[in-house]
């Protein structure tokens, strides 16, 4: 299906003053058939009234980034793009098969309520009144979030926002039956698919890339990559229903709440390790420097035993987690 741009029918205006005129026209033969008893100009009146009436479905008025699919007895006419005020064919319907369809996300068009929304109202009835216009304008479509497992099998909670817009309105109206829940199940999918390409953190022995070599690829260290992967799949997905995706970006990552405290323990065991590590070297060092330093300047003699002992002490008060409680030895070293 290929969109056909209606450009050649901005002539609302005119065709407004001219309905205007044989309404006029319509009412003034109607009073002066009536006054002189002509039914033949009553009648003619009465048709013309009635077919100026047919005319005003006719009239479109498009605001900016707003299109309108129209259609004549089941056959695509074309579409309205630009903004302005129109004339088309008063037999054309519009069509927006996903006008009813409010997901999580920004850019609904919503006009101000008109006359049957108003009267309906007035009625006390409950009949809604829908707007086929489709908006051009730039969305926002936040799904919600999924449970799904990485490639280590850890299931993890992710939530994406999707940037995205209509580009051709005829494969949005025609070729999907609903592009809006079209493109939101169509994330869901490309989430899945590419989530499970990668671990949660960074894992050893992991390919990403496929290319056949392990990488630190992650979901939470490689998320500008990862969410480039997610906008080209989805891209893919949603070409045949005419939507550009603008931009994927995650939202929220975290672990799924079965396994959270596992997992924070782990990363508090991991930190640890990677504390203890650093204060380990740093006593070493130190240790070193004070050795260094008493031989250097001969402040004291020692044997290979006292040495021992002198290391073992500082590393003892260097890698303890309190303060440690000196004890002074008033005799002698031996």
């Amino acid at each position: 299906m290929q969109e056909r741009v209606l450009s050649k029918k901005k002539n609302g205006m005119a065709v407004l003053c001219g309905i205007l005129l044989l309404y006029v026209i319509s009412i003034i033969g109607i009073y002066f058939g009536a006054v002189n008893a002509y039914s033949t100009i009553i009648f003619f009146s009465i048709f013309l009234m009635v077919v100026t009436t047919i005319l005003l479905p006719g009239l479109k008025v498009l605001k900016p980034q707003e299109a309108l699919v129209l259609t004549l007895f089941g056959k695509y006419v074309g579409t309205l793009k630009e903004d302005g005020f129109y004339f088309v064919n008063p037999f054309c319907s519009s069509v927006n098969p996903a006008a009813r369809t409010k997901l999580n996300q920004s850019g609904d068009v919503n006009d101000s309520p008109t006359m049957l929304a108003v009267a309906n109202k007035a009625a006390g009835t409950n009949m809604e009144v829908y707007n086929n216009k489709i908006s051009l304008k730039i969305m926002t479509l936040n799904n919600n979030k999924q449970k799904i497992n990485d490639c280590l099998g850890n299931p993890i909670e992710i939530g994406i926002a999707v940037t995205w817009k209509v580009v051709d309105t005829a494969k949005a109206v025609f070729n999907v039956d609903n592009y809006k829940e079209f493109l939101s199940l169509q994330c869901d999918s490309a989430l899945r698919d590419i989530v499970r390409i990668y671990p949660y953190d960074v894992a050893p022995n992991v390919d990403t890339t496929g290319d056949g070599l392990s990488d630190e690829g992650s979901l939470r260290g490689s998320s500008e990559i990862v969410a480039a992967r997610i906008r080209e799949e989805i891209q893919k997905r949603v070409e045949e229903a005419g939507i550009e995706v603008v931009e994927a970006r995650i939202t929220y990552l975290t672990y799924a709440p079965e396994i959270a405290a596992v997992m924070l323990q782990r990363q508090q065991a991991s930190a640890i390790i990677d504390a203890r590590k650093m204060i380990v070297d740093g006593a070493v060092g130190m240790v070193e420097m004070a050795l260094e330093r008493l031989n250097e300047k001969h402040t004291v003699e020692l044997d290979e035993e006292r040495k021992a002992a002198m290391v073992s002490n500082l590393l003892v008060v260097l890698c303890g987690n309190r303060d440690a409680q000196p004890i002074v030895n008033s005799g002698s070293l031996y």
